[in-house]
């Protein structure tokens, strides 16, 4: 079976590699939580909550790795990055706008956005075999300036949802949403 990552997520991890400063001037090897601090990186039989679990532990070790206020994590941030996956297997288009929906819809129609002064933010990526990990995703993230951005970034909460379908042809695809968000 055919081991692939979303052409968007490695085609930017493989810029940000190209163009890098010297690890002395940006470490991101260290925003990556060993193992032994967030469990359950790189076995995808896990239930996909302890996948999410560990999902949220790698965002909020890196967050806490550069000074930045642990996410909260949010039930109904959780519901619309889940809703997400689901549409982009569902309408098998990888893209924030899945199913011709803005980033925002499910974030809207699970009630997140309770007032009107908020900011949102997300992130998407798919990957088979060892490149579906929360491990593999998460590292693709980091080294993708706008991924990373949302990661490290002003957002307060969180939200992550794992849906595993066929997408694009593949089997067996893991697909990851980070919904991120403040209410003002």
């Amino acid at each position: 079976m055919a081991r692939r990552i979303s052409l968007t997520v490695a085609l930017a991890a493989l810029a940000c590699l190209l163009v890098a400063p010297s690890a002395g001037a940006m470490n991101l090897g260290r925003l990556i939580a060993p193992p032994s601090a967030c469990p359950h990186q790189a076995n995808l039989e896990d239930s996909p909550a302890v996948q999410e679990q560990a999902m949220l532990c790698m965002t909020n070790y890196a967050r806490r790795h550069v000074g930045a206020a642990k996410l909260e994590g949010v039930d109904s941030l959780d519901r619309s990055a889940t809703f997400k996956s689901d549409d982009i297997l569902q309408c098998d288009s990888f893209s924030h706008e899945a199913c011709g929906r803005e980033f925002t819809y499910w974030m809207h129609r699970v009630g997140y956005f309770s007032s009107s002064c908020w900011s949102a933010g997300e992130n998407i990526a798919w990957g088979t075999g060892e490149y579906g990990t929360v491990r593999s995703m998460f590292v693709a993230w980091i080294h993708s300036p706008g991924h990373r951005e949302n990661i490290l970034g002003h957002f307060r909460q969180i939200g992550i949802g794992l849906q595993v379908g066929t997408l694009e042809g593949h089997g067996n695809a893991h697909v990851w949403t980070q919904d991120f968000g403040t209410i003002c």
